[in-house]
């Protein structure tokens, strides 16, 4: 293992032992506190251009599985195609794994998708940090090669349109009602959520503009980076919010924030984001709560909601918005994954919600 650091952008360094691919990387560095899940949250959109922290200190243990595809072409065990985080960094990998579904190592899996690891780092110390700063740019940097990598750049950069499919897809063709997803880096779970309960799925570019498809329902989907980059997309989501429009519209994390923003409020970005499997949420004018699985670093400001809407759900940690919903129209989102994989699936009813009103 060849020594390598990171250098966060306050100048902290820490030091540590790479075991994934060797090459340096910079990008924005965020915390998770799930306990499992690593091959989901590697190849989860939403991670692109990040450099992502566990924080539970064993990692490994249990392997990759393989990459499989099902009837539906979706890869049965992973949320994407490939790994898009731009590094993992861990407390202690485990060079050893048993699992009955595991086919290679970590250590192996990331060197084949040439994306670095880190293990060693005082995760513990890291996350301190990050948590009394916020998140910050940082760089990955092997003591035996030049440093002269560009300086990270994360606000500011249509990290949708990355990871975006470039042209149209269409999932269980001809069967029950069609639903437009808008791919803003849709993980693959949602994509089953919605096939599982009988739906054709249509499958659009984040920028397409699905105004002038026939369909059913709309549906918003995750993904990275900051929401205010796709105002195309916005656009294409005010097109449709029209007072004589009856059809249902439900929006997940990005979806959530750009549905938003359609709706006339404000994002702003949250100190250091929500990501694990452990969040509280509170149904608004209820005393259901619920443990959700969430990755985002954008936020909603919800006392700039217009006066048709009105918030769904509300973190019960730090009181920012988890959702809204127009109040007379069957329109609705959540910050959260109520699809989780990883994680908890107490709030995968708003699937059956949806679909319900197609």
């Amino acid at each position: 293992m060849k020594n390598v650091t990171l250098v966060l952008d306050d100048g902290t360094k820490f030091h540590g032992k790479s075991f994934g691919y060797e090459k340096p990387v910079a990008g924005e560095v965020v915390f998770n506190t799930a306990m499992t899940g690593y091959p989901e949250s590697l190849t989860d959109p939403s991670y692109a251009g990040q450099l992502m922290t566990l924080t539970f200190p064993l990692v490994g243990n249990y392997g990759v599985p393989p990459f499989t595809t099902g009837e539906d072409g979706l890869a049965t065990f992973m949320e994407s195609d490939k790994i898009y985080a731009s590094a993992i960094i861990v407390s202690d990998y485990s060079e050893s794994y048993s699992h009955w579904n595991a086919v290679e190592s970590l250590s192996d899996w990331l060197k084949r998708e040439h994306v670095p690891g880190i293990t060693g780092i005082d995760t513990r110390e890291l996350t301190k940090i990050l948590r009394e700063h916020g998140v910050m740019m940082g760089k990955i940097l092997f003591d035996d090669q030049p440093d002269n990598i560009p300086e990270a750049e994360y606000a500011g950069i249509n990290y949708v349109a990355k990871v975006s499919c470039e042209n149209i897809i269409r999932y269980n063709e001809g069967v029950g009602k069609k639903v437009v997803l808008v791919d803003c880096g849709v993980k693959n779970n949602i994509i089953r959520c919605l096939l599982r309960r009988g739906v054709e799925v249509i499958r659009v570019p984040w920028d397409h503009d699905f105004n002038q498809m026939e369909f059913d329902g709309l549906f918003l989907a995750n993904g990275p980076g900051d929401p205010d980059t796709c105002s195309a997309t916005v656009e294409n989501i005010r097109k449709f919010l029209q007072p004589d429009e009856t059809r249902p519209c439900m929006g997940i994390c990005m979806g959530n924030q750009l549905l938003s923003k359609a709706a006339g409020a404000t994002i702003y970005k949250l100190k250091y984001g929500h990501r694990s499997h452990n969040q509280p949420v509170r149904m608004v004018g209820t005393n259901k709560c619920f443990v959700t699985s969430q990755n985002h670093g954008y936020a909603v400001k919800a006392d700039t909601l217009s006066a048709d809407w009105e918030p769904y759900f509300i973190n019960m940690n730090d009181g920012s918005n988890e959702g809204i919903r127009h109040k007379s129209k069957p329109w609705f989102s959540a910050q959260f994954h109520p699809e989780a994989c990883s994680g908890p699936v107490d709030t995968e009813f708003l699937f059956d919600d949806f679909v319900k009103l197609l």
